[in-house]
């Protein structure tokens, strides 16, 4: 254990201390590659498709046709969600932040899956469907809830990715924006140990079941730290409001030491390769909408950050303006980041599963020691 201050510092945030070892994901923030199970993410989001790489991340390698036919059959039997989940969630308050609805919906579910605890490899990948299959159910049904909508019913002829807007919005997506959102669903599904990924670790490692594991790394995403950003994008957009006070509003951001959101990671120290695709998407959405100002916003941003600063843009940068031009509530951009991360967080809970051990660290004590108890009359 350190005890140099310099060590402990270098350890804050657990920044560069290897936790675990998995075939999952990994990350080059050097060179800006992402990769799952040995696949680069440019890779799959050119031919691949969410439910091909949900198979990939619990499986280790890419299906057969069978095997994809039938992995995207079990998770679309799996796409309803019990009518009394539903109910209760009709219970609550209508302000109530749709990441807190996520959380004890999902948790919920639990109650309803009666081979839900099982921490062998097969009851747990049951598990890992039902949750993959309804997560999205749940948060778009939560959208529509608290708005006064009637909840539309899942589509088990549709992919996780068209089914979750038509849930959203009562209608089909076309197919342009249906593969948008089916890569963006590829570039978020695991980013190897984030914070919440490391959660669902640690829960699992007590071989607590899959639910209660998920349910703690939505608890975890739901935090500003880690879930968010690409909101905090989009409201920094609005509040600057136009593409020419971009200057006047950045300069004055960074005299204050704001965090420009959406710029720069923790780890990529070049573009982070997700960040490529959605500039894409954020641009296709522009012309499609014929509502240029967000993304010439966002380019400018970027570039000006890039020559102050030395900074690129991450993932939530450009998902932003996607999302909201795809007419997705601000608020649901963490859900959506939640319906794509069950599926490296169930991955990373099956691996932790087939080779567990409990994951206890130590702390470096820096408190007082040899006190003696003092009677509380004489304090």
């Amino acid at each position: 254990m350190s005890t140099g201050t310099e060590t402990t510092a270098a350890a804050a945030g657990l920044r560069g201390v290897v936790a675990a070892q998995s075939s999952i994901g990994d990350v080059n923030g050097e060179q800006g590659i992402l990769i799952y199970q040995g696949y680069d993410i440019h890779d799959l989001a050119e031919h691949s498709t969410f439910e091909e790489v949900v198979y990939l991340l619990w499986h280790g390698k890419l299906p057969t046709a069978d095997e994809l036919a039938a992995h995207t059959a079990e998770l679309r039997a799996n796409y309803a969600v019990p009518s009394q989940v539903i109910d209760l969630m009709k219970q609550f308050p209508k302000d109530s932040d749709p990441m807190d609805v996520l959380r004890t919906s999902v948790s919920s579910l639990d109650f309803f899956d009666k081979d839900g605890h099982g921490t062998d490899r097969e009851n747990a990948t049951k598990a890992a469907v039902k949750l993959t299959g309804q997560i999205g159910t749940i948060a778009a049904a939560w959208d529509r809830i608290r708005n006064g909508k009637d909840v539309v019913a899942p589509d088990n002829s549709l992919s996780i990715a068209e089914n979750f807007l038509y849930m959203l919005r009562g209608e089909r997506a076309d197919a342009d924006e249906a593969r948008m959102f089916d890569i963006a669903l590829i570039l978020h599904a695991d980013h190897e140990l984030n914070a919440s990924t490391f959660t669902t670790r640690v829960v699992a490692g007590t071989l607590a079941d899959m639910y209660g594991s998920v349910t703690a790394g939505i608890a975890a995403l739901a935090g500003p730290l880690h879930g968010g950003a690409n909101t905090a994008v989009m409201k920094m957009l609005i509040e600057i409001g136009d593409v020419d006070n971009i200057d006047g509003w950045l300069e004055k951001a960074l005299e204050e030491k704001r965090k420009i959101m959406g710029i720069g990671h923790a780890v990529y120290k070049t573009e982070d390769p997700r960040a490529t695709w959605l500039r894409k998407f954020s641009k296709q959405m522009a012309e499609k909408k014929g509502e240029s100002k967000w993304f010439e916003m966002s380019q400018r941003i970027e570039n000006a950050m890039l020559e102050k600063k030395g900074m690129h843009p991450n993932v939530d940068f450009y998902s932003a303006s996607t999302y909201y031009l795809m007419g997705i509530a601000l608020d649901m951009y963490t859900p959506i980041f939640a319906v794509s991360r069950i599926s490296g967080w169930t991955g990373h809970i099956l691996e932790q599963y087939a080779n567990n051990k409990l994951i206890r660290p130590r702390a470096e004590y820096i408190g007082e020691r040899g006190l003696k108890y003092v009677p509380i009359g004489e304090r």
